[in-house]
């Protein structure tokens, strides 16, 4: 067994946690430890303070109302989500905590619900639901997935964009944009869970994580036969 221990922290695991967005979470502590690599993980929800050491941030995506209710907590992190994403904790933020991530998300009531304004992103709900199965071209291959949102999503600049859209709809349909990376912050609007038939991204992750705490990025290699038939199925399905 190896020395070195990666520690997870699933924020808000009970309100956002909406199409098996928490597997993502239990994707990263199995490739480490088929690996031989510790882990730890922790749960942070409405009312708990972060650890003091934190290695990678999971959190999912959620209904409108998930959103409103953990807003209040949310703009109490905000401070320390922004310092340790400045200090390049890797995070992996989907759908709704994708949203959260940017400056801040409208409803279709006109309900404002600000978000912690890392990510140089705004969303608005439309009236239209962008859903089905995805392809996006990003630097760490195809990434499939599947989405389910009414939020229309614009990044302030498009060169920040986490893949380009091949099958689906991304941020929002109409530019081609699929999410965002900032520093070690990665946003999408993938489900499935994403890491799941992404095995490769799901490595980029933890090569991130192991060279900020390490200095070290080497990952045994594993043979992901089921992940990737798995994204081949899934990536010709129909939307």
């Amino acid at each position: 067994m190896s020395k070195q221990s990666i520690h997870i922290v699933h924020l808000y695991p009970k309100e956002m946690n909406i199409y098996g967005d928490t597997g993502n979470r239990i994707i990263l502590q199995k490739r480490l430890e088929w690996r031989g690599i510790g882990t730890k993980v922790s749960f942070v929800g409405i009312g708990d303070a972060f650890p003091e050491d934190v290695d990678v941030i999971i959190a999912g995506g959620g209904q409108d109302a998930g959103q409103i209710a953990i807003q209040n907590d949310l703009a109490e992190k905000k401070d320390q989500l922004n310092k340790l994403a400045e200090n390049g904790v890797v995070m992996l933020v989907v759908c709704g905590m994708y949203q959260l991530f940017g400056r801040h998300f409208i409803t279709s009531e006109g309900e404002v619900i600000n978000g912690i304004g890392f990510l140089p992103l705004e969303t608005k709900a439309s009236d239209t639901r962008l859903i089905g199965n995805t392809v996006y071209d990003t630097p760490w291959g195809h990434v499939v997935g599947y989405e389910n949102h009414s939020g229309l999503t614009t990044l302030d600049d498009p060169s920040l964009a986490f893949g380009q859209v091949i099958k689906g709809d991304g941020n929002n349909g109409h530019d081609g944009l699929e999410g965002c990376v900032v520093n070690n912050v990665f946003g999408t609007y993938s489900h499935g869970p994403v890491l799941s038939k992404n095995p490769q991204f799901a490595d980029e992750l933890l090569k991130r994580a192991m060279k900020r705490k390490y200095d070290d990025d080497t990952l045994q290699h594993l043979p992901d036969t089921l992940e990737n038939q798995a994204a081949d199925i899934a990536a010709k399905r129909p939307r």
